[in-house]
């Protein structure tokens, strides 16, 4: 990742406000309007987001609370994550939208002044303030293209997609433990081209097993919001292998829950 807690954090804040603004404008009709994840609407997205700024936030204040909420969560998570999108999303959208806006701030605040070198704890493994900015930043996207998919829109790339990226390679053996497979244990080397043509690299230049391609598809494959085939993603040796099943996020492998994108 480039630069420190409070850059991340700002292109945390940045990714939230770019979706903000297309929130702004949208009429009920809008919100109504189903997105790729079966069952859920825009406001569900939306919802979603929501819910796990203010969980993140109690990861940061409160760790006794979040407690709580993971032990909750453990026994059924995505009958819990389902349960929580839809208590929002039948909230009026305008306070919906206010909902999400506030707690994002509040979270924006709590990673500011956490300790950087403290280890918060998640559904995942314990996240330092950083990585859990960098991971708020990485859902925001993921789920903000639920809603431009559904809009029918198209947003242009920005540089904030080197951190989802970075988070993509850095949870590489992470995907192949939760399909039951032992990570490789040769690197593999990544090159990527971000906006405006540069290029971004991760892993050994002589690594057999490589991925080619935009950051952007990169980062949709990893998110699971495009299948690898829908993108001009290109891997060879067991790097194609890992595209087809990589994971971004904690939660159910991609062959336990039927549709996409995972929520």
């Amino acid at each position: 990742m480039s630069g420190d807690v409070d850059s991340t954090v700002q292109s945390f804040l940045d990714e939230s406000l770019d979706l903000d603004r297309l929130l702004a404008g949208l009429t009920d009709e809008d919100w109504e309007r189903d997105t790729p994840a079966p069952g859920w609407t825009i406001a569900h997205q939306v919802s979603h987001l929501a819910w796990t700024d203010h969980v993140a936030v109690l990861s940061a204040t409160d760790p006794a609370a979040f407690g709580k909420v993971l032990e909750a969560a453990t026994a059924a998570p995505l009958e819990f994550v389902d349960r929580a999108a839809a208590a929002g999303a039948i909230r009026p959208y305008a306070e919906l939208l206010e909902r999400w806006c506030s707690g994002r701030d509040d979270l924006v605040q709590a990673l500011r002044e956490a300790d950087p070198s403290t280890r918060l704890p998640w559904f995942g493994p314990p996240m330092s303030p950083r990585s859990m900015a960098t991971a708020r930043l990485m859902e925001t996207w993921a789920h903000g293209q639920d809603v431009v998919d559904a809009l029918g829109v198209r947003r242009e790339p920005t540089n904030r997609l080197r951190d989802v990226c970075h988070l993509g390679v850095r949870t590489r053996n992470f995907a192949y433990r939760i399909n039951g497979l032992e990570p490789p244990a040769e690197e593999f080397r990544i090159e990527l081209t971000g906006p405006d043509d540069q290029p971004w690299s991760w892993g050994p230049e002589e690594a057999a097993a490589r991925v080619t391609g935009s950051a952007e598809d990169f980062c949709l494959v990893v998110t699971q919001r495009r299948e690898l085939s829908d993108t001009a993603l290109t891997g060879t040796g067991e790097a194609a292998h890992w595209l087809e099943f990589a994971q971004v996020f904690a939660g159910a492998p991609k062959s336990a829950v039927r549709g996409r994108p995972q929520r």
